[in-house]
């Protein structure tokens, strides 16, 4: 990375973390690109060199927030094609503790995604994790083609009504109480 791509990137980080600031104080709606370049400690033009709208910004921010969920779980990364088939299986505490911390560090971000679904297609997000890494998983599962979308579908619905119920209720309830909620909606029993 050269010097005017670091300072380019560096502004964009400061716009990123001046708008998580700023959530944490108001409501999306009421967020003003002044106030972002205030928190930021950049000028209006800045801005505008960087994004046309908040949603801009906002949609760029949810990246880096992924980013930073993907670096969280480095060492939990599958790969699906050389996994056993009982390590595949991924509601479990070992990923579902440390993915709900991550959404109660950053539950104001993952409302604003199941508030704002046009701005971060979610849809597209899902359909992404499904040819990525489920489809395989169900296949080495022998689950026959003409179900997967459909099991897909109930499990990660069923899944993400649960935690959007928690964060709902400012992810009050205990982590446990959600992971232990999670594995009862796909069925999973310990053995």
């Amino acid at each position: 990375m050269n010097k005017s791509e670091s300072k380019y990137y560096n502004t964009a980080l400061l716009m990123d973390e001046a708008l998580l600031l700023l959530l944490d104080k108001k409501e999306y709606d009421f967020i003003t690109v002044k106030e972002i370049c205030e928190k930021a400690g950049v000028n209006r033009s800045t801005f505008y060199l960087h994004y046309e709208t908040i949603d801009d910004l906002l949609f760029e921010t949810i990246g880096m927030i992924n980013k930073r969920f993907q670096e969280a779980f480095n060492n939990k990364i599958i790969n699906v094609n050389l996994s056993k088939k009982d390590d595949l299986f991924l509601i479990t505490d070992d990923y579902l503790i440390p993915y709900l911390n991550f959404i109660k560090e950053n539950k104001k971000i993952y409302k604003l995604i199941h508030d704002k679904p046009y701005i971060f297609q979610s849809n597209i997000a899902l359909k992404n994790m499904y040819d990525e890494i489920f489809d395989k998983i169900l296949d080495k599962y022998n689950v026959p083609i003409e179900e997967k979308d459909y099991l897909f579908s109930y499990y990660s619905f069923g899944l993400v009504a649960v935690i959007q119920k928690w964060i709902d209720k400012d992810c009050k309830d205990d982590i446990l109480l959600i992971s232990n909620l999670m594995k009862k909606v796909i069925g999973y029993e310990k053995k």
